[in-house]
């Protein structure tokens, strides 16, 4: 059972700005994953569910996380079908990401009140995920539509609340090109977590890579 309700879970979205994506079969090498991200300030962290056995290297994580780490909010990401949704909700999973627009995960997370954030690309599909009850749409691949896209959205649409994910860095210009166009907060993988920094094992620098990150969203939006 999820330990947030979906309007927690939302709100630290808003207030911090930033989902870190993170995959790995290793759950020890996951384990400093989390504590490095957790350390630097993040407060969500989005496993993406995409090899095998993944339900059980989550299980272990979030079990950690809310043993050692108060206040690490848990989700799942790249899920595709109801199945897959309720297996994780039933491991914890405090929030479901989704590639694209499936109506059958969001009847089995509003049925949990587990938030649901789907992956959209036109604005008719951001209309049928708000009225699904989706509190934060997922701008899926990010970089293909741009900041410029998010802002169109929010001329006539200003309630929408956008999560861009794929083609967000930790890069100044490209976080305050998403802030300026009034994303709610991004999602950020391979350029926040990348195969070197795991390769070289250097969670400190993640820590500080994650701090930075934080505060620099921190002082784009003030």
């Amino acid at each position: 059972m999820a330990q947030y309700s979906r309007i927690e879970v939302a709100m630290v979205m808003r207030e911090t700005g930033m989902v870190p994506l993170f995959y790995h079969p290793d759950v020890e090498l996951g384990k400093k994953v989390l504590k490095a991200c957790y350390d630097g300030g993040a407060r969500l962290m989005e496993f993406t569910a995409r090899g095998d056995f993944a339900f059980e290297v989550f299980s272990q994580l979030n079990k950690y996380a809310i043993k050692e780490l108060p206040g690490m909010i848990m989700g799942v990401g790249s899920i595709t079908d109801a199945g897959a949704a309720s297996m994780f909700m039933q491991m914890g999973a405090n929030f479901i990401v989704t590639p694209s627009l499936r109506e059958d995960i969001a009847t089995v997370c509003n049925r949990r009140k587990v938030l649901w954030s789907p992956g959209c690309g036109s604005l008719t599909e951001i209309n049928r995920a708000e009225e699904l009850g989706c509190e934060i749409v997922k701008l899926f691949p990010g970089a293909t539509y741009g900041p410029g896209f998010v802002k169109a959205i929010k001329g006539p649409q200003p309630w929408t609340s956008v999560m861009p994910t794929g083609g967000v860095s930790t890069a100044a210009d490209n976080l305050k090109g998403w802030f300026d166009a009034g994303v709610t907060c991004v999602g950020m993988g391979s350029k926040l977590i990348s195969k070197e920094l795991l390769a070289k094992m250097d969670f400190a620098g993640l820590e500080a890579t994650v701090r930075e990150t934080l505060a620099l969203i921190k002082s784009l939006r003030s």
